[in-house]
């Protein structure tokens, strides 16, 4: 049984904004002053990203049982971004604080200066199981609409609707978005029984013209979808059963012939496999196709394997010029949590920061080019959620989020996930490349990449006791502490150091 920790049962969103505050949680980073290190860290101890004494790097020679090499002598892939998921659920949460406390959990979200400054983010096309403000929908439910004439949006101009939501996390910072789709509007299918979702091909036209409505909507409103994929999960029996064969003859012949006829700009992607090993076994029978590969932007994979992290590198090995990223995952009760995971949700404990921490770095070294956490906010029940058998929509679907919010109490509680993700968005930023770093210790993790800034980041994750990590970069080292069961991230300019 998890139990919430001291510390989140005494504070409410006004004690943390306060403990914030008094921590320097957030902190405006100044320049770096010649040679120096800033250090920020988030602990089991309580450090919540705090922003502690700079460091220095020092051409005295030091010695350390643990050392980590940064080097800018290799690098790799592109970063897009890091956040997580805008569904109903969330913004029904949100909606049941008041005005100022609603603000400050977009602020602690979206603001990267006092935030977390999530970049890249997803938003469901219609319905998906935490679409909760009311009963399954699809944008046209008129049979042999083809022409779309009935399309509407007016659900996600609700006070829960996720354009509202999208609109208001735009006033807080700059995030770019990513669309699947669970499911088309139901008369598009041979059935819904399973086996039977596939989309008829005499509605191939029809689909291409509600992704088109769909983004142009969208944009009308405020609102730009920046990368669109077909399907969620699809070609297993909870969704649509449609293949990634079937989907490549969409793409090519119906979807991107539409969109440009109409003029609506969006980058396509391929994938939303439910896990990684699911993109080696089912993308190279469409992707294997160059004049398919030069239509899409990146692959798409969630993380629901856990641990088979080297697929993904297998993946890029594979199709080098496509960018991967991991768009959804989540602890679900009851089938979706790994081995010793939680036995209740949501998570309160901080340390369970530290599983999510790992999770992220493993798939960064293994060419992630993003990384979304499914859904972003969420009660103290894990939902609510939506039901619709049907649909792959079961009852009894609580899950983590990153953020929780008692619709009761209308405390907020910021979960070791929201503190762990953040030492990732708020300081690797779009544009940055991971660069070469060796060396560690047992128990020890860690990334670097460096920034359009030409400001280095380095991240460690220290899973076991609290230990010293020499770091050498260029010629020069420091000795950093790593508290136990912390992430400590270091961050420095690569030029006006001391010998360069």
């Amino acid at each position: 049984m998890v139990k919430a920790s001291d510390f989140y049962k005494k504070v409410g969103i006004a004690g943390l904004g306060f403990f914030f505050v008094c921590q320097g949680l957030f902190s405006q980073h100044q320049g770096n002053s010649r040679g120096s290190i800033e250090v920020y860290v988030s602990s089991e101890a309580g450090d919540r990203l705090t922003k502690k004494n700079d460091a220095l790097f020092t051409a005295v020679t030091k010695s350390s049982p643990i050392v980590i090499q940064v080097s800018e002598e290799n690098f790799f892939q592109e970063m897009e971004g890091f956040g997580a998921t805008f569904n109903e659920a969330g913004m029904i949460c949100l909606n049941a604080l008041g005005p100022a406390d609603r603000t400050k959990v977009f602020e602690s979200l979206f603001d990267s200066v006092q935030g977390s400054g999530f970049t890249l983010m997803k938003s469901p096309i219609a319905a998906c199981d935490f679409a909760s403000a009311g009963p399954w929908y699809s944008y046209d439910e008129s049979i042999d609409d083809t022409l779309m004439t009935r399309f509407s949006v007016k659900r996600d101009l609700g006070a829960n609707g996720l354009i509202t939501y999208i609109r208001k996390a735009s006033e807080f910072g700059k995030f770019k978005i990513e669309s699947p789709m669970d499911f088309a509007p139901d008369w598009m299918y041979y059935s819904l029984k399973k086996g039977e979702k596939h989309i008829q091909p005499r509605y191939f036209s029809a689909l291409a013209r509600y992704y088109s409505s769909y983004l142009q909507s969208y944009r009308k409103n405020g609102v730009r979808i920046d990368y669109l994929n077909l399907f969620n999960e699809a070609n297993n029996e909870w969704y649509s059963n449609v293949t990634y064969k079937e989907m490549a003859v969409m793409i090519r012949d119906y979807v991107i012939p539409r969109l440009r006829s109409d003029g609506v700009s969006v980058k396509i992607q391929f994938g939303e496999t439910a896990n990684r090993p699911e993109a080696l076994q089912k993308f190279p029978p469409a992707l294997d196709d160059d004049n398919l590969r030069k239509l899409i932007h990146s692959l798409t994979i969630h993380g629901y394997d856990w641990d088979k992290f080297s697929t993904v590198t297998d993946l890029h090995n594979r199709y080098p010029r496509l960018p991967i990223w991991q768009t959804e995952v989540c602890y679900a009760m009851p089938n979706n949590v790994p081995p010793n995971g939680p036995a209740k949700l949501p998570v309160y404990e901080f340390r369970d920061g530290e599983y999510w921490g790992n999770m992220i770095i493993n798939d960064l070294k293994n060419w992630a080019s993003a990384w979304i956490y499914w859904n972003m906010i969420l009660d103290e029940k894990g939902g609510p959620w939506l039901v619709s058998n049907e649909h792959g929509d079961p009852d009894n679907n609580a899950q983590h989020p990153v953020v929780i919010i008692n619709r009761t109490t209308q405390k907020v509680y910021y979960t070791g996930l929201f503190y762990y993700l953040s030492h990732f968005s708020k300081f690797i930023r779009p544009g940055a490349r991971r660069i070469a770093t060796s060396g560690g210790g047992d128990q020890i993790n860690f990334v670097s990449f460096r920034n359009v800034d030409n400001s280095i980041v380095l991240n460690i994750l220290n899973s076991g006791v609290a230990r010293d990590c020499l770091i050498a970069w260029k010629g020069k080292s420091v000795v950093q502490h790593l508290p136990a069961h912390s992430i400590t991230t270091l961050k420095w300019k690569t030029s006006g150091l001391p010998g360069e």
